[in-house]
Order: structure tokens, then C-alpha cells, then sequence
């Protein structure tokens, strides 16, 4: 469907045997957030390959798991070392706004968020854990 709908789709090689039109993905392509229509996809064995396909290459600020295990999904939950980690739920729901803290105002995609005098507060960072059944953002 996304590639019906105009989306450049690279994948490893299992992805690339679902369609011809899948585009060989190089480790580049796992290390990138693209501002574009454009996805990488890469299948893994478990969970734990997934947490460390995740742990390796992602941004550490949101991640999502689909699954109707839910002993693998509190796993991916507390093992993914990120800002937002969600179940079932869409990765659009990142948002201040979502979140309940009013408008965005600025973006960070650090986990990190401190700046000028650094005390224990500041040092503390969150981790939001968003359990859904579904739902995705209009």
C-alpha cells in the first residue's frame, strides 16, 4: 500500500521479496530519519532482535511496538531505551499537545533536555509508556 500510494520503500532482503519495486537498503538507511516519503523496513527474528536493531540505530526518542503478546510487548516497553516507547498505539501521538502539555513550542529529539545550571532535577529524564489498542492520530 505505501508504495501504491507514491512511498520509496527499501528493505533487507525478506522486504525485498514481498515486491520488486523495494528498493535494496544500505546500513545508511537504518541510521536515517527521513523528511520525506520514504521508509526503511527490516525484519528481525524475536523481540530481541528488535530491541537491538532499535538500540543500535535508533533516535532514542520514540519507538512503537504492534503486538497482542503482551509479556513481548512489556518487554519491548521496558527494554527500549527511549523518550516515548508505545504499544499499539501511533508514534503521531509524540506531541506536547498529546501528551496533555499544551502547544508545541519547539521539538527536542534528544533525550537530554537540560540547559545552563545543571542540578539532580535537571539530570532527571522521563519516559513515557503509552499502552493503546489501536489508535492511530487524524
Amino acid at each position: 500500500m505505501l508504495l501504491d500510494a507514491g512511498c520509496e520503500v527499501r528493505g533487507d532482503g525478506y522486504i525485498q521479496q514481498v515486491d520488486v519495486r523495494v528498493k535494496a537498503a544500505t546500513e545508511d538507511d537504518w541510521y536515517t530519519e527521513y523528511l520525506d516519503a520514504i521508509i526503511a523496513a527490516r525484519v528481525v527474528d524475536d523481540v530481541e532482535g528488535a530491541i537491538a536493531h532499535i538500540g543500535k540505530y535508533g533516535s532514542a526518542h520514540t519507538e512503537s511496538i504492534v503486538t497482542e503478546n503482551k509479556v513481548t510487548a512489556e518487554r519491548f516497553l521496558n527494554a527500549v531505551d527511549s523518550a516515548i516507547v508505545l504499544h499499539n498505539a501511533s508514534t503521531q501521538f509524540a506531541d506536547g499537545g498529546e501528551f496533555g502539555m499544551g502547544a508545541e513550542i519547539g521539538i527536542s529529539t534528544d533525550k537530554f533536555h537540560a540547559r545552563g545550571p545543571v542540578g539532580v532535577e535537571q539530570l532527571t529524564s522521563y519516559k513515557y509508556m503509552v499502552r493503546g489498542s489501536g489508535q492511530v492520530r487524524p
